[in-house]
């Protein structure tokens, strides 16, 4: 069984530019990290690789030094791992970055199982796995809690709903989006480290896909174009009350009562 699980290095810290012109992130010389919800998607892989022999690929989209969260995959026991790296990738939207994924997921191989995570820290959006589905062509699940159990031929699994819990059976191919806490993602081993040090990574760029049109990726591939973005006002203000309990308690009910707090209790 072939498995392949899409993560995504996303930067480690809230301080991050915005490229005015274009609405994306400026990335470059920012700290990062791989995103914490595809460990969980990690570990659901190698669990799989445990239990049925599965070969995993880790597959990434982004600029070269992404390799970093391919070698880290490496270190938790993944087998391969390829980047889908080029300059005219940069700037996609949701759908944009779908139609990459699954142009990637094809040139290099294909899967019987793809995995994702629930969504990514920098984007929030939860939509790229489902957007991914259709364009491979195969069924999907997302929000899913729980998996009973895996053959050649199909998965069962809990699929968390607000109100309830549903049980699916998914015929493979397809793909699943794993909520957190599905399993406790294991920590990287260096003795791993030292044994893939040497392993190679994919690239594939736009000249490797099935449909290299350029009007497919990156910007010119996304519907969806960012009209103006800023950061939030930062209105913390804070002050600091002396006098007796009979004292600050009076002030601090007329305080809320000022601002209308208790009024929405009453």
């Amino acid at each position: 069984m072939k498995i392949t699980v899409c993560i995504k290095q996303v930067p480690g810290t809230a301080q991050v530019e915005i490229d005015p012109a274009t609405g994306v992130l400026k990335r470059d010389g920012v700290e990062s990290k791989m995103n914490p919800y595809d460990l969980y998607a990690l570990e659901t892989a190698l669990r799989f690789k445990q239990s049925h022999g599965a070969e995993i690929t880790a597959v990434t989209m982004g600029p070269p030094q992404a390799e970093s969260v391919i070698r880290e995959a490496f270190m938790m026991g993944v087998d391969h791992g390829a980047i889908f790296s080029d300059r005219r990738f940069g700037g996609s939207d949701v759908l944009a970055t779908a139609y990459t994924l699954a142009q990637g997921i094809r040139a290099a191989g294909g899967a019987d199982l793809v995995i994702c995570g629930k969504q990514t820290t920098d984007g929030d959006t939860a939509q790229v796995g489902a957007e991914l589905a259709e364009f491979l062509g195969i069924p999907h699940v997302a929000g899913v809690s729980r998996i009973h159990e895996l053959s050649g031929e199909e998965i069962l699994l809990d699929l968390d709903l607000p109100l309830h819990v549903e049980t699916v059976r998914v015929k493979l191919p397809c793909l699943v989006c794993v909520e957190k806490g599905i399993y406790e993602p294991r920590l990287p081993s260096f003795r791993r480290k030292l044994e893939t040090a040497g392993r190679p990574v994919r690239t594939f760029t736009l000249d490797d896909m099935e449909d290299p049109a350029p009007e497919h990726y990156g910007l010119s591939g996304s519907p969806t174009q960012v009209k103006r973005i800023f950061p939030p006002e930062n209105t913390n203000t804070h002050e600091s009350w002396e006098g007796s309990g009979d004292e600050l308690a009076e002030r601090l009910r007329r305080l809320l009562d000022d601002r209308k707090f208790l009024q929405q209790l009453r």
